[in-house]
């Protein structure tokens, strides 16, 4: 187990969110509240019914079309939740802090040229050659920025260019996991004073058939219609959703220094990596709520709907915040793998800062491998 000790507080004082149900704090806000019903499409992508992305005006925050144009859809999911943040913080227009800044983003591998993918895979059919004929369409179809998928590391850099951020950055890979670990090492830098400001977070374009292919072959969908996450037991799996998330995070003293509001304090973040047998999710959940030492009126969870590993996130939940109300992540916005745990912290600061909460802990056991789970304590 894996774990980080807050040396010193550290709080959240930008929030930027986009997701099926829409874009920012009060849409949010009013979803967590009043338990409104969720965004989902389910001829589009059938037989797997997904959460679509709301509609965005991308011109408020990537100003530039010729940016806009050369970004696929999950960098402009993230690259506009970014923004969201550092508007939400007040730091947009600090070149200063942008200099400080430090960026850490949870990705996947990237979204493929399906063109290209259609046009090589028709021309082999009838190639003299196949071997030199695959090996000459890659070399000149490809864009320099594809690898077959584009290069994680892209959402970071396009966040320093559209929004001016000059300070260093770095790119964790890993499914769900790596949206656990961009939480916990940007917590626990600022926890230890190897850091002042971190800009954290992910985003997920469920809109793709390659991954919604990817995750079928592991019997990790659920297929027909909508079910809530710890529903799902005549089909279980994951219904993907569309879905970015970054936060801002601050020491509190130098918050308190520049008068910021603080949406909440983000406590201890812990990650685990239970072998998958029966009972190893919950016993490493139970380890981590138990080890934060919290008391949470709120538990936001972002279980995937997995059959087993969900209702063994639920007992770990039962067992460590029994009188904790449970939200479903998955129910609102449906699941976004790299973004699922960051869109979860995201909305249980949402609901501190919106005095629905007092103290809240996030869970989440990724479909294939890795738990994680992290405390917030309202400001």
């Amino acid at each position: 187990m894996i774990s980080a000790q807050a040396d010193r507080d550290v709080v959240i004082t930008g929030i930027g969110i986009v997701s099926s149900l829409g874009e920012g704090i009060e849409t949010h806000a009013a979803a967590l509240a009043e338990g409104s019903q969720p965004v989902v499409d389910t001829e589009g992508f059938k037989p797997y019914p997904i959460h679509p992305l709301a509609a965005l005006e991308l011109d408020r925050q990537i100003p530039k079309k010729s940016d806009q144009r050369q970004m696929e859809p999950w960098q402009r999911l993230g690259v506009y939740a970014a923004g969201l943040a550092l508007d939400s913080a007040g730091l947009k227009e600090d070149t200063e802090a942008k200099s400080a800044l430090q960026v850490i983003v949870a990705a996947g591998g990237g979204e493929r040229d399906h063109a290209v993918d259609s046009a090589i895979l028709t021309g082999l059919r009838n190639a003299n050659a196949p071997g030199a004929y695959l090996n000459e369409r890659l070399t000149g179809d490809l864009r320099p920025t594809l690898f077959l998928a584009q290069l994680s590391n892209l959402l970071a850099g396009n966040i320093g260019i559209v929004h001016g951020i000059t300070g260093p950055s770095r790119t964790f890979m890993g499914e769900e996991q790596a949206g656990v670990d961009a939480i916990r090492i940007a917590q626990a830098r600022i926890a230890a004073g190897q850091s002042e400001l971190m800009l954290v977070g992910g985003a997920y374009n469920a809109e793709r058939r390659d991954m919604l292919l990817l995750l079928e072959l592991g019997g990790f969908l659920r297929h027909g219609s909508f079910a809530p996450v710890f529903a799902r037991d005549d089909a279980p799996g994951a219904i993907t959703g569309s879905a970015g998330a970054f936060l801002v995070l601050e020491s509190a003293a130098r918050a308190a220094a520049r008068g910021a509001k603080v949406h909440a304090r983000l406590g201890r973040v812990a990650a685990s990596h239970a072998r998958r047998q029966p009972g190893g999710v919950e016993t490493a959940l139970t380890g981590l709520l138990d080890g934060l030492g919290a008391a949470p009126t709120l538990a936001i969870s972002a279980a995937t709907g997995c059959a087993g590993i969900t209702a063994e996130e639920a007992a770990a939940l039962s067992k460590s915040a029994p009188t904790a109300r449970r939200v479903a992540t998955g129910d609102l916005v449906g699941h976004a793998l790299e973004a699922a745990f960051p869109v979860s912290v995201a909305l249980a600061a949402i609901a501190l800062s919106t005095g629905q909460a007092k103290e809240a802990v996030v869970t989440g056991a990724g479909h294939w491998r890795g738990e994680g789970a992290a405390r917030l304590i309202q400001a």
